[in-house]
């Protein structure tokens, strides 16, 4: 794996840690790259059935690579007209799609937030299918607060996580917010002590792994497209989906498990 990240397995969960503390995790080029490598590889490991994104140091992330942006802007302002903008539209194009290749992943992700999770770190996070942070964490969407138009997908993610009002909110201001208040308005599932944000994160994954693979992967597709698709549309991918898991030798087990008062034994089979 890249340098700028770090996996470590954990039984049938994976570790995937941001791995620049002296940067405080920046968005980079680079990181989004090595995360893109990342998730290819795990993404074709049944094995695992978890993963769980956390940084490294004090901070989770701390935002867009101010380097890169300068040099974007300077280019911009330099020779402002649709060829300099075209290059710097397929540029940042192609830069969220390094990070949020995070949702092609078929494994359930957790986001454990366990420091700053500012601008395209907290875009990132808000990619992840849940979201456990610290309660004295600072989360923020900093974007207009820079002079620059939010991007990582997170005018897309946020609403739909904390609804419009909440959303408008923290994209128009900028202001960030604790753990604490994320919790209450849904932009994390819950908000724990500092020490404790990757074993939680680690302890839900672990929960997730002991669930019946192929039904925790069609749940998650289910969940990711819920919101765009018709009741019918829903209603019929649901069907298929429990008509796969009725060939299954997983809900064989489970039944008998439930029968047998034991915990079931999943192969994702």
């Amino acid at each position: 794996m890249a340098e700028a990240l770090r996996v470590e397995r954990h039984d049938a969960v994976a570790l995937v840690v941001f791995d620049d503390p002296e940067r405080r995790n920046a968005m980079t080029e680079a990181m989004g790259r090595a995360l893109a490598s990342v998730v290819e590889h795990l993404g074709g490991e049944e094995e695992v059935r978890a993963v769980v994104l956390t940084g490294a140091g004090a901070a989770f992330s701390a935002g867009g690579d101010l380097a890169m942006i300068e040099g974007r802007a300077r280019a911009g302002r330099e020779a402002p007209g649709e060829p300099q903008r075209a290059d710097n539209r397929s540029f940042m194009r192609s830069f969220y799609s390094l990070f949020l290749s995070l949702r092609e992943l078929p494994q359930p992700t957790i986001a454990a937030i366990n420091g700053p999770a500012i601008g395209a770190g907290l875009a990132v996070a808000l990619a992840c299918d849940l979201r456990i942070a610290a309660r004295d964490a600072r989360l923020g969407l900093n974007f207009n607060r820079l002079g620059i138009h939010p991007g990582m997908g997170s005018t897309w993610t946020l609403p739909r996580l904390v609804g419009p009002a909440h959303a408008a909110d923290l994209l128009l201001t900028g202001r960030t917010v604790d753990g604490v208040e994320a919790e209450r308005i849904g932009l994390v599932n819950r908000a724990v002590a500092p020490e404790a944000v990757v074993a939680d994160a680690l302890a839900a994954a672990a929960e997730i792994a002991a669930c019946a693979p192929l039904a925790v992967r069609g749940t998650q597709r289910a969940l990711r497209q819920a919101l765009t698709t018709s009741l019918d549309e829903q209603l019929d991918f649901e069907a298929e989906q429990q008509a796969r898991c009725y060939e299954s030798a997983d809900l064989a087990e489970g039944l008998a498990a439930g029968r047998e008062r034991r915990t079931p034994r999943f192969t994702g089979r």
